[in-house]
């Protein structure tokens, strides 16, 4: 009995560090891109020629120009700090998510029940995604309004302003629309991962034998489908999160989508693509690599 107790113990805390240091590789690799995102879906909508990024490659020398390489790692203290919880949660909503759809575990899931999984981990994970997301977004726009611009000295900083302006609901603020990012588009993540490394492993052998490179692979395009079903409402979050008290009206959902609707036309929704896809499949091959070893 005390037995398998230390087993699960020490598997918990395998899939805690685990993740979390695949977590903070997936930073390190890809937070530089997701400034870029964050910038670039967040700048004023003016006409083409006096925008201030006409795109990644634009925003990436800009960014570097008059910050330095670490302007690109702006407000990565937030999800940093809480990246090791993020993962072990996430991990343990679709093992759930799994047991409850399918509890013979010797059965293969089917890729609807992978889905589901999957969104299951996105509705637990968004109580730790969101406030972080919040404080993020929040630094990395403000250095590129100017010094003037600058509110926030740091991420603590940042989130104790919040809690005195409005309390919790501040830090909280873009929960409804996390939760549409997260939870199909992590049902699309671990959807397409479970799937491809299934359908990769030889007859007879077993999932944990796959090689480095298919690993790699698996995690790569699940990290694509992540984020073709989760950009549209991230780039509604992020305009959500950044702006002024008041703008929008209760969740931000129907007022951002309607301003950006009208103002850009559809285009808006994938504004930052380049640096979203340019992110998304290094940064999520590596994570995934890290957990399995």
């Amino acid at each position: 009995m005390l037995s398998v107790c230390l087993s699960k113990h020490i598997s918990l805390l395998k899939n805690f560090v685990a993740g979390g240091a695949g977590g903070a590789c997936l930073l390190f690799v890809g937070h530089p891109l997701d400034t870029i995102k964050v910038r670039l879906q967040t700048q004023p909508r003016v006409p083409s020629q006096d925008v201030l990024y006409k795109g990644a490659y634009d925003c990436f020398l800009k960014t570097v120009s008059k910050e330095g390489l670490l302007g690109l790692y702006k407000g990565m203290g937030a999800p940093l700090a809480s990246v090791a919880p993020m993962m072990a949660i996430s991990f343990f909503g679709f093992g759930l998510g799994k047991q409850l759809l399918q509890p013979d575990s010797t059965k293969t899931l089917m890729p609807t029940q992978l889905f589901l999984s999957g969104c299951l981990a996105g509705v637990f994970t968004t109580v730790i995604v969101c406030p972080g997301e919040r404080v993020k977004c929040l630094l990395q726009v403000q250095a590129s309004g100017g010094q003037q611009a600058v509110r926030y000295a740091g991420p603590l900083d940042c989130a104790l302003k919040l809690y005195k302006t409005q309390g919790i609901r501040s830090i909280y603020k873009g929960t409804t629309l996390t939760l549409i990012r997260d939870v199909p588009s992590n049902g699309a993540y671990f959807m397409a991962y479970d799937f491809l490394k299934h359908k990769m492993t030889a007859e007879g052998e077993s999932v944990s034998q796959l090689s480095t490179p298919k690993i790699l692979l698996c995690g790569g395009i699940a990290g694509i489908c992540n984020w073709i079903v989760g950009l549209p409402p991230d780039v509604l979050k992020t305009n959500f999160q950044t702006a002024p008290d008041g703008r929008y009206r209760g969740t931000g959902l129907v007022d951002v989508l309607r301003e950006l609707l009208r103002d850009e036309g559809p285009r808006a929704l994938y504004k930052g693509s380049n640096a979203v896809f340019l992110r998304a499949f290094p940064a999520n091959a590596v994570d995934n690599l890290l957990q399995a070893l």
